[in-house]
């Protein structure tokens, strides 16, 4: 298994601009705690976002990363408030990998793991995520 560090997309050739285009459901946590996601455990504090993806997975997304790339899928749910949420269109680099791997998902942050034909995400320097291969052929697309 590859563990994956100081990985840096935005120079890598077989990295892709990529864009998600779902509707999740969102509970906001009360408590602190960890959801065991298929890619590894996410921990949470209190307020992160718990999402319910349309293909039935679930992770976690800080507060602070959650607000700017969500927006209430109704109009007559207040943001912050449990429900539909639809994500802000914004492309993020994604690079398929051949091999099974690992990653910290932030500095000092959960490990993540993947398998062959699983996709590494770069949302930011530093910031990363896991999608399976199924999910990403599901609600992924190439960015314009």
């Amino acid at each position: 298994m590859i563990e994956l560090t100081q990985l840096d997309l935005r120079s890598d050739l077989a990295a892709q601009r990529v864009v998600k285009d779902e509707t999740v459901a969102v509970e906001f946590a009360t408590t602190t705690g960890e959801l065991m996601s298929l890619e590894g455990p996410n921990r949470y504090a209190v307020g992160d976002a718990i999402i319910s993806g349309a293909t039935g997975e679930r992770w976690v997304v800080s507060r602070q990363r959650f607000d700017p790339k969500y927006r209430p899928a109704d109009t007559a749910l207040a943001h912050g408030e449990p429900g539909a949420y639809r994500n802000i269109p914004s492309p993020v680099l994604a690079r398929r990998m051949d091999e099974p791997f690992t990653l910290l998902r932030s500095a000092g942050g959960d490990r993540l793991s993947g398998s062959a034909g699983d996709w590494v995400m770069q949302y930011a320097p530093g910031d990363y995520g896991v999608v399976k291969a199924e999910r990403f052929a599901k609600v992924y697309r190439l960015a314009d």
